[in-house]
């Protein structure tokens, strides 16, 4: 079968809407398009209905309650609900935080407002693979201490943490537990209380819904976490989230995760197979590729970088293969991605770095095309530069 170009391996970045999540939404822009706070007329009672199946269909893949699930504009806010939401709410408990270096923007640049405010963090160091050690996770929780952040799986290198240990020794020091999950949801099975999780933070368009639709899990049981909200307007939600329902974006995000719970382990152990085709492509091909991450990881993803080659030039060189950098360039400075710093990847290595990340519509001839486009233009490079001037 020919390969459709361009190809698409940035799934990581974002996915596209399941044509059956684009379905359920449909009616609910034009037709059933009620608010669901309206109680008195049957608009208002079709779209309050299709909220509360939504509930249910998020709390299935999370193993969750219904009533724990907030929902918000995406993890991002998701994650500043949780953050901020809680350190304001319970303060009084202390004013010391637990994340790690790797974490989403969206989580170190709370935990950086909160610090100029006065607020103690600790940032805990990873590994090479990426991972906390959970045994200095333990010695720095203290009696102050409030909340731990440690997001379920990174973005950049998938690798993923051991979040049930973590959330065992959030129970036994009463430290309140969040997860940023927004890479793991529908990917790898969660279950927040086996993990013993009391915020999880997730985000539609990484699981084949709409963008700007997400939710956050909230344990309302042993303990009861209540948080304080970003904002103010009417009290809906438990008074933690305010603001008129974005019905239609909320229907997609149920309809996405119900697709994700019927099918992921079908769907995980295929991108594994792919993902490994990937590595193995490349790595046996070329001298000089380091896979970045370790031990546990999502099985869709892969991080590489290329010795030898100049990383905005191997980037933009990949044409007609959609995937990302792990270094943050400007048009002045090149800078390696922090994650890679984190995890001791030398500088030029980490400026040579590039993401895959596969998803459902990534095939066998794909991957092989991508494979081939990757080791053509590295061995381009190489030859260029070894070549005398």
């Amino acid at each position: 079968m020919p390969v459709q170009l361009p190809v698409y391996m940035d799934y990581n970045a974002t996915t596209p809407v399941d044509p059956k999540v684009f379905a359920v939404m449909a009616p609910f822009f034009c037709e059933a398009f009620g608010n669901a706070a309206s109680t008195s007329h049957s608009f208002g009672w079709t779209a309050n209905a299709a909220v509360d199946k939504a509930r249910m269909q998020v709390a299935a893949l999370i193993g969750s309650s219904p009533n724990e699930i907030i929902w918000t504009s995406g993890s991002t806010e998701s994650n500043n609900l949780a953050i901020f939401g809680a350190c304001k709410n319970y303060e009084y408990r202390g004013r010391h935080i637990i994340t790690q270096v790797t974490e989403h923007k969206a989580v170190i640049d709370p935990y950086k407002r909160l610090q100029s405010d006065g607020w103690q963090v600790t940032w805990l160091g990873v590994d090479r693979n990426g991972r906390i050690d959970v045994d200095e996770l333990a010695r720095a929780i203290r009696h102050d201490t409030l909340m731990v952040s440690i997001m379920w799986a990174n973005n950049e290198i998938g690798t993923m943490q051991p979040m049930h240990d973590i959330g065992r020794i959030c129970k036994s020091r009463g430290v309140i537990f969040h997860t940023d999950a927004t890479q793991a949801v529908g990917k790898v099975g969660i279950n927040v209380d086996s993990a013993g999780i009391d915020l999880l933070s997730m985000s539609a368009h990484k699981l084949y819904g709409p963008k700007g639709s997400g939710a956050l899990y909230v344990r309302n049981h042993d303990p009861r976490i209540e948080l304080f909200p970003l904002f103010e307007g009417g009290g809906h939600q438990l008074g933690m989230r305010s603001g008129t329902l974005n019905v239609t974006g909320i229907v997609g995000l149920g309809a996405a995760c119900e697709i994700a719970f019927q099918g992921m382990a079908d769907e995980s152990s295929r991108l594994a197979i792919l993902r490994d085709r990937l590595e193995k492509g490349i790595t046996t091909q070329l001298e000089g590729v380091h896979i970045n991450g370790g031990g546990e990881r999502l099985p869709h993803c892969t991080n590489l970088s290329f010795a030898d080659v100049e990383g905005g030039v191997l980037l933009s060189s990949m044409d007609d293969v959609a995937v990302s950098s792990g270094s943050a360039c400007t048009s002045a400075v090149k800078e390696p991605s922090f994650v890679l710093k984190a995890i001791g990847v030398p500088y030029e290595l980490a400026l040579a770095s590039i993401r895959f990340s596969l998803g459902r519509q990534s095939t066998v001839e794909e991957v092989d095309y991508a494979v081939e486009k990757v080791v053509a233009v590295v061995k381009r490079m190489r030859e260029m530069k070894a070549k005398p001037e």
